[in-house]
Order: structure tokens, then sequence, then C-alpha cells
């Protein structure tokens, strides 16, 4: 999760806001369409504002993919790898970090459909001696991260947002995360109602094992990734790697020194951030989870139903939502780790910003980002 600015809800640090055509078949990425001088202007402003990123240092890699009133249009800028200087891919895969908990969280409101569990039920009913104070907590507040629980990754060495060396590559179970986030109690503020804490979404996975009795990958995979034919979107486990193509994901240390952060067991995120995708098939998902393909009208309502945060954005069960000064509304998840920024973003009349940064020296300022979000969503 990324902690916003006050401009956060057009822009978001270390990203810049993009959308996909979710709906069409894998398209020619390299190819643009236009259909008049409108819409040729646009996409030449969307190629500008990723080059120039490139060009500042804000990233090393680049990838977007937009529908807005004049179409869709994706494209890419920079390069895949530093070293041999091939140029990065619009259909690329990467790394979509916090995406993951909206993939997650739709597969247990499916399980609330079927009435295998409620989201007021308190979470040690179906995970007894899981979770301290599991007798108070709901499902509703592990969801929207009301539950105050402590983040495993708040401790030194447990955040793949670091540059961990080859402790990256070591792997781990989820109890193991969730012995780590418990082993000393939270300490909140009497103030504190609303914490985001990456123990929530592994709390979630844990649920849905125990409630089908099935991996937590295996649901997403015939719950989601099939039904909406996202053949572009995996569940790594402990595999380190990502699929070809890819744009390598880097990271400065302290000393300056830049190491490529690419390979990685992502196991220490696992459903809270563990997933790799496309900017297509990430605006597939959203076009068919907001567009109620995946859930009932009414667990729908509850999982868009949001409420004020301090990060700026408002949070529901597992989706972001920002307002625009346009008044237009965008919804959807954004996700980081080491080396890899995604903003997967949709409004209610289908526009959407898709988009995967692959960070430089010196991240993109809310200023390049703002009127970028603007052109997406309100004009």
């Amino acid at each position: 999760m990324i902690k916003f600015s006050r401009w956060a809800a057009f822009a978001v640090s270390g990203a810049t806001v993009v959308t996909l055509a979710a709906v069409i078949a894998t398209p020619d990425t390299r190819t643009a369409q236009p259909q008049s001088s409108r819409v040729r202007s646009s996409q030449d402003g969307f190629q500008e504002t990723l080059n120039d990123l490139v060009k500042t240092k804000a990233a090393t890699a680049v990838l977007l993919r937009v529908r807005t009133a004049d179409g869709e249009w994706s494209g890419a800028a920079g390069v895949s790898d530093v070293r041999t200087g091939r140029p990065a891919d619009p259909a690329g895969y990467f790394r979509i970090g916090s995406v993951t908990k909206t993939f997650a969280a739709t597969v247990l409101l499916q399980l609330v459909d079927e009435g295998r569990l409620r989201l007021d039920d308190p979470v040690a009913r179906h995970l007894p001696g899981v979770v301290p104070d599991g007798e108070r907590i709901t499902v509703r507040q592990v969801l929207q991260h009301t539950s105050l629980l402590r983040d495993y990754m708040s401790d030194p060495g447990w955040s793949t947002n670091r540059w961990r060396g080859a402790e990256r590559f070591r792997g781990y179970k989820p109890d193991q995360l969730l012995t780590q986030a418990f082993r000393v109690p939270a300490h909140n503020p009497p103030d504190v109602t609303w914490k985001y804490s990456n123990t929530n979404y592994v709390v979630v996975g844990r649920l849905i094992e125990r409630l089908t009795g099935r991996p937590y990958g295996k649901e997403v995979e015939r719950r989601v990734l099939r039904p909406l034919h996202l053949t572009q979107t995996i569940v790594p486990g402990n595999r380190p790697g990502l699929p070809r193509p890819h744009a390598h994901g880097y990271a400065t240390l302290p000393d300056g020194q830049t190491v490529d952060a690419t390979r990685m067991n992502p196991s220490l995120d696992w459903a809270a951030g563990e997933m790799i995708s496309t900017t297509r098939d990430l605006g597939r998902f959203f076009d068919g989870l907001l567009g109620g393909r995946l859930l009932t009208p009414t667990t729908l309502a509850a999982m868009r139903a949001t409420r004020p945060t301090d990060a700026g954005f408002a949070y529901g069960l597992g989706l972001q939502e920002y307002t625009l000064p346009c008044g237009k509304r965008m919804i959807g998840h954004s996700g980081q780790l080491i080396g890899y920024t995604t903003y997967a973003l949709r409004s209610d009349d289908g526009r959407q910003l898709n988009l995967s940064v692959n960070l430089g020296a010196a991240p993109p300022s809310a200023d390049k980002l703002y009127p970028l979000a603007g052109k997406v969503f309100c004009e």
C-alpha cells in the first residue's frame, strides 16, 4: 500500500495514471488507432507523459493502458533491462503488489454470497485461536482494515518494499506471517479507527482456505481468473521469476548503489500482494468485478461502501476510492513492492486507468501526474 499526499486523488507517489481496455482481445499495443485530431492529441499526450517520466529519471520503464471518452490506448516508455537497453513492452508482465488484495477480497465475498460466512461473523468463528481478540474482530473489519491488527511488514526484514539481499529468496508459510504479526500486541492510539495492515489479508487468505479446503490461489484461479479469461494473471507462490516479456524492477540503496530486485520469492506477501498481471488483465478484472459478473448486487454494494481514511483515499472491502476535482470517482486499488508500482482504477462510466511503473532515481512529482488523471477521467 502506498500512502498518498494531498494529491493522491489524481496521482500517486511513484506512478502515473493510466487505463486499460479490458473487454477486448489482446490488441497490438504498439499500434495506435486515432479516429480524430482530438484522439491523436490525447494519445500523443499520454506518450509524451510516459517519455517524460523516463527522461527525468522518474522511471526506468512505464506501461500504460487507458480507456477514455475518446477510446482505448496503450503504450510504454523506457527500457525493460538497463543492461541491454531492450525497450519496455506495453504488453509486459509486472508484480501488482496490493492489487492482489482485491482478488482475495472478491473470493471471500463470493463465499459470503454462498452463505459460507457472513461479513459480521467474528473471525474466531471460522479461525478459532488464530487471531488475537478474534471473538471481537469481524470479517468485515479484516477486509476494510478496521481490525487494527498489527502489520507484520512493519518489522525490519519483513517487508517486500525493502531490499532484503539473499533473504528475498526465502519462502514463508502464512502461519509464519501471522506468528510474526502477533508476536507482540498491537498498540493503537485511542483515536485510530482505520489502519492499513497486510496482516488482514493473510487472515483473508486463511479464511478462504479454511472454508473451501483448497489453497487460496487455486480459488482465485477457479473463481476469478478462469471465468474472466485472465490468461495473463498469475498467483506465483514460491516462484521467484516473472513470465516474459517483463520489465526489470530496480531499487536504489542508501549508499547510492542500484540493485536489480526483479527476482524474489513473493510468499512473504502471500494473499496481501504476491500476484503478477498485465495492464490488459487488470482492466478485464475490474470491468468484470465492478460490472457485476463476480458478486451479487448486494455484496458488491457492500464491497464498494467506503469509509474515509488518512491515506488520501476512502476504503471499502478490498477497494480504494478517490474523488477528482471534476467530481468523478475512481475505484480500484494500488500496489507496490520493491521495483514495481501499480495502479488499477476505473470509473462508473467505464473509463480506466491501469499503470505499471518501474521506479527510477527521482520518482515523479504530483504535478506531472495530476493532469494525466484529469485527461483520463474528466475530459
